[in-house]
């Protein structure tokens, strides 16, 4: 129930402020286990997603979302609940098995599963190299990969945070991507790095990114050194 009040409120107030327009949700399955894998800019990527599709998007998010004390710690944990984040400790050292098992869980209950394969948001708006755990995800589960960019959100929140500013919003999905001809094959590295560059080459197709063949989190820490 609360779901459903989150997303009747937001989605009419995006609807209103936002007017986003969605392009290829026919491509998401309307039923079975699916991935969503995007490009991940602002921190509130997530929220949009959940907004304009009609099943339920599960996602991993830090646990110090829904950890906080007194009265606004609740509400940031009944929204981020709410509105389908699963929190998982991620600092940890078996934060990444704990996100990829996660994953797994929701998938082999046949629900969506919204993964960003860059691993963090893009320090600055291009598009980073992604990570080998979507790929395992699909391979281990057999679920089928559907892209999506959304375009203009660095306009929304400029630098990935602060306040949240009125832009022109598009969605766009793509067609779904099938792994099933390397099934049996999650632990060849191989394979891994070639499935996830396969869904990486589509969604800079679908947002118009600029591609950079680095992972995200290096780039970050170079910019910061």
């Amino acid at each position: 129930m609360s779901r459903i009040l989150l997303k009747a409120f937001l989605g009419l107030l995006m609807r209103v402020l936002y007017r986003p327009k969605v392009e290829g949700t026919e491509n998401i399955p309307g039923n079975g286990p699916v991935i969503l894998a995007g490009s991940h800019v602002t921190f509130v990527d997530s929220l949009f997603l959940a907004l304009v599709v009609k099943r339920q998007v599960f996602f991993i998010g830090k646990d110090e979302y829904v950890t906080g004390k007194g009265v606004k710690g609740r509400l940031m944990a009944w929204f981020f609940r709410s509105s389908g984040m699963i929190p998982v400790d991620r600092d940890g050292g078996h934060g990444g098995v704990a996100a990829l098992m996660t994953g797994r869980r929701i998938l082999d209950e046949g629900k969506v599963f919204g993964i960003y394969p860059e691993g963090t948001r893009s320090p600055d708006g291009r598009l980073y190299r992604g990570r080998t755990g979507i790929a395992r995800l699909a391979l281990m589960t057999g679920a089928p990969v559907v892209p999506f960019a959304m375009v203009g959100m660095d306009k929304v929140q400029p630098g990935g945070k602060g306040m949240l500013r009125l832009a022109p919003v598009t969605v766009r999905f793509g067609d779904p991507l099938d792994f099933s001809r390397y099934e049996g094959m999650d632990r060849d590295r191989y394979i891994l790095r070639a499935v996830t560059d396969e869904v990486m080459s589509e969604v800079m197709s679908l947002s118009g990114q600029e591609y950079v063949d680095v992972y995200a989190t290096k780039a970050r820490a170079s910019k910061a050194a």
